[in-house]
């Protein structure tokens, strides 16, 4: 098989016991009830940057949220980014400020033909939550609610398993968040050993919401640790 091949297999394999969901949560899987169109361009992207078996180095994301892989299964992917990748998608029209920052970092590294032949996205989560708030369902990120995360930690332990074998490298970790998801990894590496090494990164979302003006900086930053 094909990386592209696995990666799809791992997707659409994904399953999530509802019992870990307190009542104000929902699973949020972009694989389960996913549109032809959706289908048809989540194979496209990952058959046109991975059909091989060459290894990558893997880069850890969150989970995903409702306007980026939530709509496209591709992490840090929003539907225009997907078209930059040459992939067409019509259907609808998602903008996620992080999609933009990794791919301002992605076009500065040599763009995405080059960035996916060394690098192999994925998330500690690659299902997303929502929460319910006032009537309207939010993003909720895995380790908001601590009770949550502290149930989680065994299937999110076998996600990121699956995710370095299908990378194939793992003599480090990139990690998107130097807050709340780095700590969480910390420990969890800390006790289980998964990786040899984690390389912590502000999250993109960070960026674009608080340091926009200084994105170049951290542009650079992301290319000192995408050479490493």
């Amino acid at each position: 098989m094909t990386k592209a091949q696995r990666i799809l297999a791992f997707y659409h394999g994904l399953d999530f016991d509802r019992a870990y969901l307190d009542d104000d949560l929902d699973v949020l899987n972009p694989f389960e009830g996913a549109s032809p169109e959706q289908e048809r361009s989540l194979a496209d992207f990952y058959n046109k940057f991975y059909s091989d078996s060459k290894p990558r180095n893997l880069i850890l994301g969150i989970n995903p949220g409702r306007l980026g892989a939530g709509a496209t299964g591709i992490p840090f992917t929003d539907t225009k980014r997907l078209r930059e990748c040459g992939i067409t998608f019509e259907a609808f029209s998602t903008h996620e400020p992080s999609s933009v920052f990794v791919y301002e970092a992605i076009n500065a590294f040599g763009g995405p033909a080059k960035f996916y032949a060394d690098f192999l996205i994925g998330s500690v989560c690659p299902l997303g939550f929502t929460v319910r708030k006032n009537g309207n369902s939010i993003n909720f990120n895995y380790y908001d609610r601590a009770s949550f995360a502290k149930a989680l930690a065994p299937y999110l332990l076998a996600q990121i398993r699956a995710q370095i074998e299908l990378a194939g490298k793992n003599e480090r970790i990139i990690v998107f968040g130097t807050g709340k998801n780095l700590k969480f990894l910390t420990q969890l590496n800390k006790e289980f050993n998964f990786t040899p090494a984690l390389v912590a990164l502000e999250h993109p979302r960070y960026v674009m919401q608080y340091k926009y003006r200084e994105r170049e900086a951290y542009i650079a930053k992301y290319l000192e640790a995408f050479s490493l």
